[in-house]
């Protein structure tokens, strides 16, 4: 099969197509003609080096997948030849321990992150993937969109609905409105019956933005202390920052937050470290906390939410697979606003 492989960590040249064999099937996978992948910030940092954890060379990327199951393994009860599909962010869970019994299967000690490690991963035309991690595409949903449900509407479903318990009329700011992520951001909080503020530095993606339902939108520079703006179009602070950017925004982010605020962290762009006084948080009882990728269920609750159009996923740009290193070099410039999607049929 073609696939888009990353042998060394690199610049978006590093990504090669090439023929490799289909990767094999375990007794529970679900093997999937793929239809279309997401491009994700993840897949630039472990293309790029910065991220290392649970990454082994050579790799496929890609873990936002869509497509039409090809075979299934002999352990599978759920999931048909011809199906429509799409993937959680895993390419394997145990399935029994106390995070996956308890619908936490995003803290699995066996989790296994789709296109992290080993010619398995969603930028190729088949990918493998147990049944515990796939989910049934909704009639009226079409694949494109269902390809990017998982990591940007689910993570941020994620944070805003079961961390952060969003409640009608709190005061959310988004940062990284105009990502992947914060775009799907701002509509979850406004579906949540938020004021939602939305922080950008991009002008030509704030229209966007306040189309996705922001209250207000906030075009910052990059090196901006925004906190006094964000008081001021709240009338005192946000009650809930979801921080799709991370150590970039820290000190703006934690200023704007009012007394009690909670803080969730979702995305980090780059390896910087932060110093911090804790007095800075529990002399204000702020909590911080953070959302990382989707369960199973919050997957298959977003795709309820794109068929009943409660949300509607953002996609930009659709690119052959052979041209990933265009995506990529766009992605990584924060040029993109919602999702790029990947195509193996061009």
């Amino acid at each position: 099969m073609k696939a888009m492989v990353v042998r060394k960590t690199g610049g978006p040249e590093v990504l090669a197509l090439e023929d490799v064999p289909v990767p094999e099937m375990r007794p529970n996978d679900v093997r999937i003609k793929v239809e279309a992948c997401g491009v994700c910030f993840h897949d630039v940092v472990t293309r790029n080096g910065t991220m290392k954890r649970g990454v082994t060379l050579p790799f496929i990327p890609g873990h936002e997948v869509s497509g039409v199951v090809e075979a299934v393994g002999p352990l599978v009860k759920g999931f048909k030849v011809g199906e429509r599909v799409a993937t959680a962010q895993r390419r394997h869970i145990c399935g029994h321990c106390k995070y996956c019994r308890s619908g936490r299967e995003t803290s699995c000690d066996e989790r296994e992150f789709l296109g992290d490690a080993g010619l398995n991963g969603g930028y190729a035309e088949l990918v493998c993937v147990e049944e515990d991690n796939v989910a049934h595409v909704p009639d009226g949903v079409a694949l494109a969109e269902a390809a990017i449900v998982a990591c940007a509407i689910g993570t941020e479903l994620n944070a805003i609905r079961d961390v952060a318990k969003v409640k009608p009329g709190e005061r959310v700011l988004v940062s990284g409105a105009g990502g992947g992520l914060g775009i799907h951001g701002v509509q979850l909080a406004r579906l949540a019956g938020a004021l939602v503020v939305a922080v950008t530095t991009s002008e030509k993606k704030a229209e966007l933005i306040r189309e996705a339902g922001a209250h207000e939108v906030l075009v910052v520079g990059r090196d901006e202390d925004f906190s006094k703006r964000v008081i001021a179009a709240t009338g005192g602070g946000v009650d809930v920052a979801i921080d799709n950017v991370g150590s970039v925004l820290f000190q703006p982010t934690r200023r704007s937050l009012a007394m009690g605020g909670r803080w969730i962290f979702i995305g980090q762009l780059t390896g910087d470290f932060v110093q911090l006084n804790p007095a800075q948080l529990f002399l204000r009882d702020i909590s911080i906390m953070s959302a990382k990728s989707t369960s199973r269920q919050q997957l298959i609750d977003s795709l309820v939410l794109v068929g009943r159009r409660q949300v509607r996923p953002i996609i930009t740009d659709r690119i052959p697979l052979a041209e990933a290193a265009k995506a990529h070099a766009e992605v990584e410039k924060g040029g993109s606003s919602g999702r790029i999607l990947l195509l193996p049929e061009g």
